[in-house]
């Protein structure tokens, strides 16, 4: 599998400098900054608007610094380190001008702290309590730059921004989807998109990657959390929950636990002390997924080459990106419907029938990974038989706030099960939740498919790993196909350029909007302060780790070995891409043009 990192291109420097950073010396690698020399070291210089190789830029004047020999303070996050350089990162002088800029950002923000989404986790909110901020002595007029939620996703409150350019720097850079600039000149200057439109009407795909750079809350998902309660109060309601793969490996960060932790069986019990009538696992569905996309595949691999490549759909930030950037390559989009939205289908269609169920008294829940899957979950063509799919899509971090509301102890709760018939599932559902882990669990089943017998080792590892862009090929029986695997849509903008311009030809290719795959989602838990976002992929690591692990300890790691698969097949859906199969697992999508919001 050939490798193709997003990330600015890292020259192994055998090179290193001598400093010394407040009276002890130190050796690192020549070139890189004070910043992130002194982050190697562990010497804390507060930040604000820098982002590792995405948004270094000075602008915030937080991480300023003396240097020996210069009048003036320097932005650390910009300055290069060179050969005997004297830093001083903690003198009287540096702090009062770190106070003095934190105290003016303050002083034109709206601080509303006690009922902020982001209280407590606040960078800013932080920086002033670290910088000891205690007053604003800057008295004069607060501007209203107003507030947009004309969306189902994301909110942006333009009161809370600090011009850092951070969500701009995520949306350009990584995304390619640029959304932000910056409006206005002087006191007056906002990060918005054209015309301070509001997001439903611009190009934006709903990843939430903006969510996650934002220090304030600026931008944060828009809350269903009042909505579900009350549906959880209505006797009359049947509420479902469905929990994502990758949130069984993330909402325990929420309450102080590793980075990882594997914690099914305590979200199961959690989601049932709040009041949740059933608890499904949206794992099964994404063994659905295999089924119906796999089928997909080896039916235009066998049938209809002219259809390829087979892009997968499971992600909706990148579906939405296609849509805008690329519908030319809309049919070749898988047409199968996300697991979330299959759960929601079956739950009640086939589900409601075998139990006797009235479907419009059931509520279905997902507690997702993900603010795109609150736009999917909002699209028309996401019903059945007059029902939305899914009524509700609560975030990692929405979830989180219910389990804090209702004052559970989660590290220690007991571990409960799924509620049948959704809750037995493959490795290759487990999976999903990481970047190349839809590739992977199909080429598992595809094999099977077209060949008639197992992968002899399941596990394709070639397919895994943080690399932003790889290429590689896979043996099914006598066929090899070319694959690919992009995460970030700034990646699968670069490999459907290349495929366009011939570069690079492929058969199949999963796409990932965001980062890391679903383990990075833009619903996840927001790091602390301290742990410097976007500095790597570590964290994201440590998550899609724990997912492989316990595929490798799974009695069934194939989505066609699955029973509950069988069973939704032998009583509701009878094959693959059979007609009933395309009723309520398979959609349409619709070509939104690069610039379609300049015709509303």
């Amino acid at each position: 599998m050939e490798n193709i990192s997003e990330n600015k291109e890292q020259n192994i420097k055998n090179e290193t400098v001598n400093i010394n950073i407040d009276g002890i010396d130190y050796n690192v690698p020549k070139g890189i900054s004070i910043l992130e020399a002194a982050r190697m070291l562990n010497i804390e210089i507060p930040s604000l608007c820098y982002l590792k190789d995405i948004n270094e830029i000075g602008s915030c004047r937080v991480c300023v610094v003396e240097i020996e020999g210069s009048r003036n303070l320097q932005a650390s996050c910009v300055y290069p380190v060179r050969e005997g350089l004297k830093i001083k990162t903690n003198t009287q002088r540096v702090r009062k001008a770190r106070k003095s800029a934190v105290t003016l950002l303050l002083s034109n923000h709206h601080r509303e702290c006690l009922t902020c989404i982001r209280n407590l986790n606040c960078e800013l909110q932080n920086l002033a309590d670290n910088l000891g901020v205690r007053n604003i002595p800057y008295t004069g007029e607060m501007n209203d730059y107003g507030f947009n939620d004309n969306n189902p996703a994301i909110q942006r409150d333009y009161n809370k921004c600090i011009n850092c350019r951070r969500c701009m720097a995520i949306c350009n850079k990584i995304q390619e989807c640029n959304v932000y600039s910056p409006l206005n000149r002087g006191l007056n200057t906002i990060i918005a998109p054209a015309f301070k439109k509001d997001l439903e009407d611009v190009t934006c795909i709903m990843c939430g990657q903006c969510i996650l750079a934002c220090p304030t809350a600026s931008l944060s998902e828009k809350e269903h959390i009042s909505e579900v309660w009350k549906a959880i109060s209505d006797p009359d309601k049947i509420v479902i929950a469905q929990t994502a793969p990758s949130i069984q490996v993330t909402i325990g960060e929420i309450f102080g636990m590793p980075i990882g932790s594997f914690v099914a069986g305590k979200l199961v019990t959690a989601l049932r002390r709040i009041g949740f009538d059933k608890v499904f696992a949206t794992d099964v569905t994404a063994d659905l997924t295999i089924m119906e996309e796999g089928s997909e595949l080896v039916e235009r691999l066998l049938h209809e080459p002219e259809k390829l490549p087979l892009l997968s759909s499971c992600c909706p930030g990148w579906v939405k990106f296609a849509e805008h950037f690329y519908p030319e390559f809309l049919p070749h989009l898988s047409s199968t419907k996300s697991p979330h939205e299959m759960c929601g289908a079956l739950t009640k269609t086939w589900y409601a029938k075998k139990y006797g169920l009235d479907p419009s008294k059931i509520v279905n829940v997902a507690i997702m990974p993900c603010t795109a899957k609150k736009y999917e979950a909002s699209r028309p063509e996401m019903t059945s038989d007059g029902f939305r799919n899914v009524d509700y899509v609560l975030t990692t971090r929405e979830l989180g706030r219910m389990i804090r509301e209702v004052g559970l102890d989660f590290p220690n709760l007991p571990d409960d099960k799924y509620d049948e018939p959704f809750d037995q599932y493959s490795g290759a559902g487990m999976i999903f939740g990481a970047t190349g882990g839809v590739l992977e669990a199909a080429v598992r089943s595809a094999h099977k498919l077209i060949t008639g017998e197992e992968m002899q080792v399941p596990d394709f590892k070639e397919a895994r790993g943080q690399s932003g862009l790889k290429y590689g090929t896979v043996k099914l029986g006598d066929r090899i196909i070319t694959v690919a695997i992009a995460h970030g849509t700034g990646n699968a903008k670069k490999a459907l350029d290349m495929f366009k311009s011939g570069e690079k030809k492929f058969d199949y290719m999963e796409v990932m909007a965001c980062p890391g795959g679903c383990v990075g989602g833009g619903g996840q838990p927001i790091l602390g302060t301290r742990d410097h976002k976007y500095i790597s992929l570590d964290y994201r690591h440590n998550r899609a780790d724990t997912l492989y692990n316990i595929d490798k300890e799974k009695n069934i790691r194939r989505s066609h070995e699955n029973p509950r698969v069988h069973q939704i097949y032998k009583e509701f859906l009878g094959n693959p891409l059979s007609e009933i199969a395309k009723k309520y697992l398979h959609t349409t999508f619709t070509p939104r043009g690069k610039y379609s919001y300049l015709n509303k």
